[in-house]
């Protein structure tokens, strides 16, 4: 009985920090405001959210009808679970309280900001998605961006090499 307490905490350990990052979020926008918000699945979309088998580089949030939803978050069908009622790209709906979703209506309207997801991550046994207002960066700004990083990086190296 002890063992089995053990394995369940170590799982639940596990689950704590899974995360799934989208790394190009930051390469393509402006991130300025982050917030937390719980995501509806189903249970074959938890498990394979789990194994890490979710992919959300096209994917944003928008609100229709009132509602917060993701579009466009592909979620890899679960091997073992019948693959003909899984649709990988289908729109999600996440959970979020009234007043902070009236605030971001507005916060989207006057900026003209869209709501990009930066992670997946499990908080217990909970699945959440770490979502942000985001704007969309130009091309001569990712260029700019490009330029100052390899700029830092040579100054980084010179400074070592003195040393």
């Amino acid at each position: 009985m002890l063992r089995n307490k053990q394995s369940l905490m170590l799982r639940n350990k596990d689950l704590e920090f899974m995360r799934v990052l989208n790394r190009r979020a930051k390469h393509d926008y402006q991130l300025k405001d982050k917030f937390e918000v719980g995501i509806v699945l189903t249970g074959a979309e938890v498990k394979s959210v789990l194994e890490r088998k979710i992919h959300l580089e096209e994917a944003y949030a928008k609100i229709i009808k009132g509602e917060l939803f993701l579009i466009n978050a592909h979620i890899h069908p679960y091997r073992f679970a019948d693959p003909r009622k899984q649709e990988p790209n289908r729109t999600r709906k996440l959970l979020v309280h009234k007043k902070e979703l009236i605030s971001l209506a507005s916060k989207i309207k006057q900026k003209n900001l869209t709501l990009i997801p930066l992670s997946c991550y499990t908080k217990g046994r909970k699945v959440k998605l770490k979502l942000a207002l985001a704007k969309a960066k130009k091309k001569y700004e990712k260029r700019e961006a490009k330029k100052r990083r390899d700029i830092d990086r040579e100054i980084e190296r010179a400074l070592r090499e003195k040393e």
